[in-house]
């Protein structure tokens, strides 16, 4: 069966690595791809916007199923086109993919479906929003109710920083993602990313992964989309999975069954485990980025027939198994991001790197020419390594960073430290 991924970061990389090794994988394409993603799929010159031409290259080159890596497209109705026209996919409509697109409808849905979430406030004028901060108080979040290339949310220590928030918001920072406001109550405690898998009706978890969004060591600086990740996430008990399960995840997946808008595809829950138990901070209807390069790593059964699942309704049946070890990722971004960043800088010593055992290099944003490679985005590569333990796979990665000759990119040097600290305690 030929497959075609959309998608050009190192979430995508990362999936075509695994479909590629599905012996029912015939050609994969991806669109539009990157200089790694070229290693093992074919790349073409597709938008994931041209659904038109989406379409017209399915039918060319009679592909069975699509993969859709970003949220975008998937907001804006790729898989609902892709429906009409009888094409298998991997994602949820559009309807169902307001989980993300749309932060006050998921926070309505929490609120109506008794699931656990931050108290929030839904505001399209700045005044009230303002009100709402002053008699709350802070620290407080503030976050543009739709897609903003996970830059939306905002964390305001003071008020002015709050004040700040809602008119750089409201003034078009985010573009039509910030026509609507969510204010939420600040939660404590440590984040965790969890994923399931749907097919409308029935609900697998996955293995749980924790990220890391703050730019800089020590979690400092700005939150960015994501500076590293491992799996498992020691903070995810069994226990609290189970939870996690019952009175989030599965109430929600039946909440969008009860709306006439059964959910398939992965359902990301951005959690907080706070002392009175796990909290929905936000749902992504797609998987996350950089948690999905530590997901495949792991996973030991076929990917393809499992996300062909999804769409047949028959994820019940579907064969999810795991490989006993730790896998780390550290990413690699140009200097300057979250910010302003040079772009179409040389990076060297990928293979040298690469070549190192038990390490997988993803690209995010690259582009490969006349046999070099250029980084072209914010978060340019994904150094990913496994191991017995959290240290050992983030001794492995970083080894392999220090191969790599790239002047102008950096990384954070602690990822993976509150896995270490739970390991070293426990020893």
């Amino acid at each position: 069966m030929n497959i075609l991924v959309i998608g050009s970061g190192g979430r995508e990389h990362a999936l075509c690595w695994a479909i590629a090794k599905s012996p029912e994988c015939g050609t994969l394409y991806c669109a539009p791809g990157n200089g790694g993603i070229a290693e093992v799929a074919e790349c073409v010159a597709l938008s994931a916007h041209d659904f038109d031409a989406i379409v017209n290259f399915v039918r060319e080159k009679d592909i069975g199923f699509v993969v859709i890596g970003p949220e975008d497209p998937l907001v804006k109705g790729l898989v609902d086109r892709l429906d009409a026209e009888g094409i298998a996919s991997f994602g949820p409509t559009a309807k169902a993919a307001l989980l993300e697109g749309s932060k006050g409808f998921t926070k309505d849905l929490c609120a109506e479906y008794g699931i656990p979430t931050a108290a929030y406030g839904r505001f399209s004028d700045a005044d009230a929003a303002k009100a709402f901060i002053a008699a709350h108080g802070v620290p407080i979040v503030v976050k543009a109710d739709g897609l903003a290339a996970g830059k939306g949310v905002i964390i305001a220590m003071t008020m002015q920083e709050a004040e700040t928030a809602i008119d750089a918001i409201f003034g078009g920072r985010f573009g039509e993602a910030g026509a609507e406001v969510v204010v939420e109550e600040f939660l404590e405690g440590e984040e965790a990313s969890f994923f399931a898998l749907c097919d409308g009706t029935h609900v697998r978890p996955l293995v749980a992964a924790q990220d890391h969004k703050r730019v800089f060591d020590n979690d400092e600086g700005p939150n960015t989309g994501g500076m590293g990740a491992y799996s498992p996430a020691p903070v995810l008990t069994p226990d609290l999975t189970a939870q996690v399960m019952k009175e989030i995840i599965e109430p929600t997946v039946r909440a969008m069954r009860d709306k006439g808008t059964p959910y398939k595809g992965v359902l990301y829950a951005g959690l907080m485990i706070t002392k009175s138990g796990p909290q929905l901070i936000e749902y992504n209807a797609r998987f996350g980025d950089p948690e999905t390069q530590v997901l495949m790593m792991r996973l030991a059964s076929d990917v393809l027939p499992v996300l062909r699942a999804c769409h047949d309704g028959t994820l019940d049946k579907a064969e999810i198994d795991w490989k006993d070890e730790v896998a780390l990722t550290v990413v690699m971004a140009a200097a300057g991001y979250p910010g302003d960043y040079r772009k179409n800088t040389e990076i060297k010593g990928l293979k040298q790197a690469g070549a190192l055992e038990n390490v997988q290099i993803f690209h995010a944003g690259t582009k490969a020419e006349a046999g070099r490679i250029y980084a072209t985005g914010g978060r340019v590569l994904n150094v990913t390594a496994t191991g017995a333990t959290t240290a050992q796979a983030q001794a492995r990665a970083y080894e392999a960073i220090a191969k790599i000759d790239w002047r102008e990119g950096f990384c954070r040097r602690d990822i993976g430290y509150r896995a270490i600290e739970r390991e070293t305690q426990g020893a």
